[in-house]
């Protein structure tokens, strides 16, 4: 491709990419009170505050509720939303008093990963559209219940992974896909980081500001513990996926979306391991997975302990063609021709707030194709980071099955999914 093809291209990407099928604010301003969208929210101490808080921009979204096992949290949030919106939802701990209320549109969903897939198939059931934030699932069974609920009952289902909808990422994949860097053959991801270790303190007693029930959901019984309450459940098998399914879903998701990659992979291999933390955490510090694709193979590389970038960033994904290679960021993307020369490149934000706007149109439209991280796709992103972690956990190459989403390993197979705590086993989806 020359330069001045280049430029011709990236003009039209400029254009397309300010087309993405969301809706800004400004043009929701008329919007009735029937028209709204009623968007309950649950889980919303954290990260569920901030996507809350986008869904709330939306002019014709109301937060009509607010779910969360956290007394006071729920109490602060309602307060914070009413202030910003000027209406007091309703607030709720028991996401069951949710399900049969008819006023309810749509469920955002940013509990721990334990809780998502489970929440994700009862709203589905029950007839609601749902957001739910990365990974889609605790686990590969879940996942795919996820989806089989979804598209059974006609839901639209989006998994949170926002920068599905960036424009400068689709004008990266566009740059990639129209033949700019020739045959493309290797995808790497990564996440460097310095994390803190992990120390539980003794178990102990939750206060009355906490339904610890309810937090325990389908996991197996265990004594309260404050650590892994309030954050160090994301590094415990039971109620996480590790940083694998926290931050690595995010760039395996965008390396292989650049690189053309809609389906699962055919075999998987990690090597790694718990190597620098001397901690409670219990998922490895340290992973390089493949994952191998027909003549094509995407990699994932993960070190928790290190400060030193790749590329001058912490995290993001390079793809390589035979005639040059493309970087991509959270905000930013740039391609190289072989000779090493800066050739193209583009920038933008997350696109948070327009990965709400694309979940809300499509609750409009019905149309599951215009969504731009669709539960399927985001069911092949999280089952990816499933199997490195199985892959991990049983030393073994696991070549997978697409039709059954299962591997060709009996051990493997073991942990595919997991028992779930009486009252609140998986419900039927068909």
């Amino acid at each position: 491709m020359s330069r001045s093809t280049r430029r011709g291209f990236l003009r039209k990407s400029a254009i397309f990419g300010t087309g993405l099928g969301f809706v800004t604010r400004s043009s929701h301003g008329n919007v009735t009170a029937n028209d709204r969208i009623s968007v309950a929210c649950i889980g919303v101490r954290g990260r569920g505050n901030s996507v809350m808080r986008s869904f709330a921009q939306e002019a014709d979204c109301d937060i009509t509720h607010i779910c969360d096992i956290r007394k006071s949290v729920r109490q602060q949030r309602g307060a914070e939303m009413k202030q910003m919106t000027g209406r007091m939802p309703q607030l709720v701990h028991d996401y069951h008093d949710l399900l049969n209320d008819p006023s309810i549109d749509a469920f955002m969903i940013a509990t721990p990963d334990h809780w998502h897939a489970l929440l994700t198939i009862e709203g589905c059931l029950a007839g609601k559209d749902v957001y739910v934030e990365k990974p889609a699932s605790h686990n590969i069974v879940e996942g795919k219940m996820a989806v089989l609920a979804a598209h059974n009952r006609q839901r639209m289902v989006q998994m949170g992974t926002q920068i599905r909808s960036a424009s400068f990422l689709r004008e990266a994949a566009d740059y990639v896909q129209s033949g700019a860097l020739g045959k493309v053959i290797f995808g790497k991801a990564w996440e460097t980081s310095r994390n803190s270790p992990v120390h539980l303190p003794p178990d102990g007693e939750p206060s009355a500001d906490i339904d610890y029930e309810i937090w325990q959901g389908p996991a197996l019984e265990r004594p309260y513990n404050e650590a892994i309450v309030r954050s160090a459940w994301r590094w415990m098998f039971d109620y996480g996926t590790g940083d694998l399914g926290n931050d690595g879903v995010h760039r395996i998701d965008f390396c292989r979306y650049v690189m053309g990659l809609d389906t699962m992979p055919d075999a998987i291999s990690c090597s790694g391991g718990k190597f620098f933390f001397e901690d409670d955490q219990q998922w490895p510090d340290t992973m390089f997975i493949n994952y191998e694709y027909p003549g094509r193979i995407l990699q994932y590389e993960m070190r928790l302990w290190s400060h030193p970038k790749l590329f001058g960033v912490s995290e993001g994904a390079a793809i390589y063609g035979e005639n040059g290679w493309v970087l991509v960021t959270n905000r930013a993307w740039k391609a190289w021709d072989a000779d090493g020369n800066l050739v193209a490149q583009g920038t933008g934000d997350n696109g948070m707030q327009a990965h709400a706007r694309n979940f809300l149109d499509a609750v409009r439209s019905r149309k599951r194709e215009s969504l731009n991280q669709e539960i399927y796709s985001g069911h092949v992103s999280s089952l990816m980071c499933h199997a490195g972690n199985i892959s991990w956990r049983t030393g073994k190459k696991l070549r997978l099955d697409a039709e059954t989403e299962m591997f060709d390993d009996k051990v493997a197979n073991r942990y595919l999914g997991r028992e779930h705590r009486r009252g609140y086993e998986l419900p039927d989806v068909s």
